[in-house]
């Protein structure tokens, strides 16, 4: 067994057991709340430029397998947790979530205090961190911390590079690809959506060209107000076609229509978040990862009204526009892992696709 550190950008060193690969990178540490999923959180590329740490201790008990991957190529800079076990038990278990992280290039650490290291980051907020070996010169690496930025790139990173479908013979929806988790493709999928899936960047002219009956956003990484390029676009998309937001695509939305968005102090990440739907009452136990919310003063001047309030911290976590067939929420409907409550929420997309398509 091989100790390895992990150092915050405020001078924190914490010592622990090494797993996985030696490719440290600085990122954000970020903490999530789920018991159990830790195979889909660890390939959604919502969290590229971050090192996610698990607040349940006992992690790796079920191992990985070849199908509950969120992603092909996982972008997460590291993994951190309190107890790992070896000796994975479940009978679709392939391989452990050692070897899944060497091959897949990322550096975990394990046996730390994960709960003192939550309770920091609740108090003062997320912060850069990396991962180092033992005889690393701390005060270098502290100093480094320091000087870094956060990743403004990230959804340049995960997003496709090129239109590629997914054939059904259903509606026809063009999915923008932000990071978009596969629960979103299963789930539209498996309602006969006919798919295709477009890079971030795309104009709103080659999307309008497949004519489709309506666009979803997807989710995706990083600070909202970095895609500039796709808050244009879709702002000549709300008048012209169906479109459904998911997480960043939620924000995405909320800015194309003159809202604000800000920085969470430690974010909402994990699978129990309760939300309120405004119109029902009823309330949805969500899966949530998200580090920026969208303000919800500021759509007093817009065309959006919310739909869906967080019950922990009352942060918006859903809007409707006004006058286009337009809505989203900041939660996960797919989950992924996670629970259903919310998988309504697709079956609403095609029903306002086909309202539409009537109009």
């Amino acid at each position: 067994m091989m100790e390895r550190l992990l150092i915050l950008e405020d001078g924190s060193v914490y010592r622990g057991t090494a797993f996985g690969s030696d490719n440290f990178q600085i990122g954000e540490l970020v903490f999530n709340t789920s018991m159990t999923g830790y195979q889909e959180i660890l390939t959604d590329n919502s969290y590229c430029g971050q090192i996610v740490m698990m607040t349940y201790p006992l992690i790796g008990n079920y191992g990985i397998n070849r199908d509950d991957n969120e992603s092909m190529v996982p972008c997460v800079f590291g993994f951190v947790i309190k107890d790992y076990c070896e000796f994975p038990s479940n009978f679709r278990s392939q391989e452990t979530l050692d070897d899944f992280l060497k091959r897949e290039n990322i550096p975990g650490i394990y046996d730390i205090d994960t709960r003192e290291i939550t309770m920091k980051i609740r108090n003062v907020g997320t912060m850069k961190a990396v991962m180092a070996d033992v005889d690393a010169n701390v005060d270098a690496v502290v100093a480094g911390l320091k000087a870094a930025d956060f990743l403004h790139d990230q959804v340049a990173r995960v997003s496709t590079n090129k239109v590629f479908p997914i054939p059904n013979r259903g509606k026809k929806v063009v999915l923008m690809d932000f990071g978009a988790k596969l629960g979103i493709v299963r789930e539209l999928s498996k309602r006969g959506c006919d798919l295709v899936i477009v890079p971030y960047d795309t104009p709103a002219s080659t999307i309008l060209s497949y004519r489709p009956d309506g666009v979803m956003l997807s989710n995706g990484p990083g600070d909202p107000t970095d895609v500039k390029v796709a808050i244009e676009t879709i702002k000549e998309l709300i008048p012209q076609t169906v479109v459904f937001g998911i997480c960043l695509g939620h924000q995405l939305i909320s800015l194309a229509c003159g809202a604000k968005t800000y920085k969470l102090k430690f974010g909402h990440r994990g699978a129990n978040h309760p939300v309120v739907n405004l119109s029902t009452g009823k309330v949805e136990i969500t899966s949530q990862n998200h580090g920026f919310a969208v303000d919800i003063d500021s759509l007093k001047d817009t065309r959006l009204e919310m739909t869906h309030q967080a019950l922990n911290d009352k942060s918006c976590e859903g809007v409707r526009h006004k006058d286009y067939p337009c809505f989203a929420v900041q939660y996960h409907p797919e989950a992924s892992a996670g629970p259903e409550d919310s998988r309504y929420l697709f079956d609403q997309f095609i029903e306002l696709m086909e309202e539409n398509k009537n109009a």
